[in-house]
């Protein structure tokens, strides 16, 4: 990607493990599980789905954040605005970066969401169904997608290109990719970017259930354990944990960083996105495998070189097995290992692929994998998945993929700079 490739200069994530990053990784290291009882609704004796990772409440004891007071949520009451600016904010703190008058032109925003505030006009139509009460005047941008891209722009200031890239399951990491365009075509110096979804929404969650993609439990096995559901790559995987999360990651050129005195020891050192053009939710392995592919030309390194591949690795039957088919035609015999890291925190839509760039970021950052737990070895799935715990591992470059529906597929690679 040459001189305009783009450095990591911070970054936060907020997972079903918790709201601090740092406790976040130390829970995945220890394979701790985020799914438990979902209770975001009330729950009918035949509601079909029962499990959910949850994002705990936040508490802002310091009173740092003004977009968490009760005033401002009471007109933006999704939570994908109090937690998505939560993200940027904290990512922004770690970075040490001031987006002053003079610097905001420059900073571009790509953060997004597949799912939005859905949530918000479900509210106002079950209000005017029942009560025959009118929406409150915010129901419809709160539904907006762009608009937590907007509300980002308006917390930080910044004045650059906007834009909300919604790839499914891939957001978090095409926005990512999308905030690396712009600052290669020279239309930024800096890209927020990210993604936050809060899908533990009745019809959403019912509806993940009749397309058969949800956690359905064995007959039998009605009361296994919560933590026990999310199995990647296992052979009793039955499907993905919805979840709930955000993340955020700032960019930068590595020259506005240096003339900034910014710190940095991880860039994005190459990307692919591809479209299946195959079908609307099964994953295609000839697309799958190519975009890996592009990831690695880009960055101009062999399969050889990938220390680690942090998978998409959703549990479903049919997804898992295109990946795997799609990792082993390009890696072969010295597949590296590959982590599956909803396995912990389940799928939080998305968002996932951010939170898993970032938990790589942690990886690389201490020489370690988190494990995926869960796992019962698939014997049409002959992988190292870095089972049941973690893994010291130095990891100089990593593969990151993430696939959403409607064929969109977006792959990264990231590396350690020493």
């Amino acid at each position: 990607m040459g001189n305009k490739t783009p450095v990591i200069i911070g970054y936060d994530a907020i997972s079903a493990l918790g709201n601090d990053l740092e406790l976040q990784w130390q829970d995945a290291l220890a394979g701790k599980s985020g799914i438990g009882p979902l209770s975001r609704f009330p729950l009918k004796d035949d509601f079909p789905v029962r499990i959910a990772g949850q994002v705990p409440d936040f508490e802002d004891t310091d009173k740092k954040y003004p977009f968490l007071t009760a005033r401002h949520q009471a007109s933006w009451s999704s939570p994908v605005f109090k937690y998505g600016m939560l993200s940027v904010a904290r990512a922004l703190e770690s970075s040490g970066l001031e987006i002053t008058p003079e610097l905001a032109p420059r900073v571009a925003v790509t953060y997004s969401s597949a799912v939005g505030g859905l949530d918000a006009v479900l509210h106002a139509d079950r209000r005017l169904q029942a009560e025959n009460k009118l929406p409150h005047p915010y129901a419809n941008p709160n539904s907006c997608i762009n608009m937590i891209g907007g509300k980002i722009a308006i917390l930080t200031g910044a004045q650059g290109p906007i834009v909300t890239p919604v790839t499914a399951c891939a957001t978090g990491l095409t926005s990512m990719l999308t905030g690396a365009m712009f600052l290669a075509q020279g239309r930024a110096d800096v890209a927020i970017c990210g993604a936050v979804d809060f899908a533990l929404v009745e019809p959403i969650v019912a509806g993940f259930y009749t397309m058969n993609g949800v956690y359905i439990p064995k007959e039998g096995n009605e009361d296994e354990a919560p933590e026990r559901a999310s199995r990647p790559f296992s052979r009793n995987r039955r499907g993905f944990i919805i979840s709930e999360g955000a993340g955020a990651v700032i960019l930068a050129t590595p020259e506005f960083a240096r003339n900034h005195g910014l710190g940095f020891s991880i860039e994005l050192s190459g990307w692919g996105m591809t479209s299946d053009a195959h079908h609307f939710v099964a994953p295609n392995f000839a697309t799958v495998r190519q975009c890996m592919q592009n990831a690695m030309d880009d960055a101009g390194i062999s399969p050889a070189e990938i220390a680690v591949i942090n998978a998409h690795a959703a549990s479903t039957k049919v997804g898992d097995k295109v990946e795997y088919d799609a990792i082993t035609a390009l890696f072969g015999k010295n597949t590296p290992p590959v982590t599956a890291n909803k396995s912990l925190i389940g799928h939080p839509m998305g968002a996932s692929s951010v939170i898993e760039s970032i938990f790589s970021f942690q990886g690389m950052r201490d020489g370690v994998l988190p494990p995926t737990i869960n796992y019962l070895p698939d014997p049409e799935i002959v992988i190292d998945c870095v089972a049941n715990e973690k893994r010291k591992l130095e990891q100089e470059f990593v593969l990151k993929n993430s696939f959403g529906f409607g064929g969109c597929n977006s792959c990264a690679i990231f590396k350690r700079i020493h």
